[in-house]
């Protein structure tokens, strides 16, 4: 793969990350916003196939309970990314490998939390390590001491610096994510961002989205939920069955974890990179659609897609919108350009990939 080509494949990590985060950003809260709900919404404003961002609720904001920063993120309305952890992580993971390069140990991780991450601006289980880090804690600690959200999602959206910066190599991808996630978590909750990172190494060389997925499945345990999860989604999508009968059948099978955990969360994400069929718009949306933690899941989505068609193949109605330009509450980051971030992590892709 030449220059041209990598950045043109890391560059589309960035932007799908971004894209696929906004797109489902309004409707993060799967306890309320249902794959029913969801596409109620979207009927109700016409929005179905859905091609671009999500429509404004235009008379009925009373009707529908968007986040509280919706505005920011609907069709028409984007001007730059909104700040989420989601893309924050992925910032401070690319400072992480700047200052302390692929060697990074598990404790340097923590002291650059403490050191750039607000504690108001991490959840669930990153906010138990990092009150367990400020405590004088040390890993794997951190991850275990009253933390009841260690197979939680809030891992795995970390892993997209560790697979951009291994580009066609996803053991070294997740060798290199599980340094990170144990930080924070334990089980399927460090297998997760194996699992992530594993996934979009693949796709730099991967010829579909299956062809990663199957590479994804050999760097963590083949008896851990996670992977029975996703390759029964696999088997679900190879027998024929439509998407929406697909996640109504894992609906029914994973049961009882709730909308933040890392198991559905993979079910709905898996599905959506298979009936997308590699289409950036189709995988994105579909992923979107599927519910539970919408932007998380919308976000790594749009990651694999991206990297997979690379910038040059994304429409116009997702990348224009954002101006070049991120939000981000790590410290010193804020407001800083896409395409900066994007020949950041080639240079590093040069030296560790």
């Amino acid at each position: 793969m030449t220059d041209t080509e990598l950045h043109d494949r890391i560059l589309g990590g960035w932007l799908g990350r971004i894209a696929g985060n906004m797109l489902g950003k309004p409707v993060e809260r799967g306890d309320y916003w249902t794959r029913t709900r969801i596409d109620g919404y979207l009927r109700r404003f016409d929005a179905l196939p859905l091609t671009d961002y999500l429509p404004e609720p235009a008379g009925a904001e009373a009707e529908f309970e968007l986040r509280p920063d919706w505005r920011a993120c609907v069709r028409g309305r984007v001007s730059g990314s909104c700040r989420d952890d989601d893309i924050d992580y992925a910032i401070l993971g690319l400072e992480l490998l700047e200052r302390h390069g692929f060697e990074f140990t598990t404790e340097q991780v923590g002291e650059l939390w403490l050191l750039r991450l607000p504690y108001l601006q991490t959840f669930t289980a990153e906010r138990a390590a990092y009150r367990n880090l400020a405590n004088g804690l040390k890993p794997p600690l951190t991850a275990t001491y009253d933390n009841p959200y260690q197979e939680w999602i809030g891992a795995l959206i970390r892993a997209d610096i560790h697979a951009w910066t291994h580009p066609g190599r996803p053991r070294r991808a997740a060798s290199s994510a599980r340094r990170d996630a144990v930080l924070s978590h334990t089980g399927n909750g460090v297998y997760g961002e194996m699992w992530a990172a594993a996934l979009i190494s693949a796709a730099f060389t991967a010829s579909c989205v299956r062809e990663a997925l199957d590479a994804s499945l050999t760097v963590f345990p083949a008896s851990s939920r996670l992977a029975r999860t996703v390759r029964r989604v696999m088997a679900l999508h190879e027998s024929g069955l439509d998407w929406s009968s697909t996640l109504d059948t894992l609906d029914a099978e994973v049961t009882g974890l709730g909308w933040i955990h890392t198991v559905p969360n993979a079910a709905v994400l898996t599905a959506g990179l298979l009936y997308g069929g590699g289409d950036f718009t189709s995988t994105i949306a579909l992923t979107v659609r599927g519910g539970l933690d919408t932007d998380s899941n919308g976000a790594t989505a749009g990651s694999v897609v991206g990297v997979l068609c690379g910038a040059s193949a994304i429409p116009r109605q997702w990348v224009d919108p954002l101006e070049d330009r991120v939000r981000s509450a790590v410290f010193g980051w804020d407001g800083v350009a896409i395409s900066e971030l994007a020949a950041r992590t080639l240079a590093l892709a040069r030296v560790f990939g």
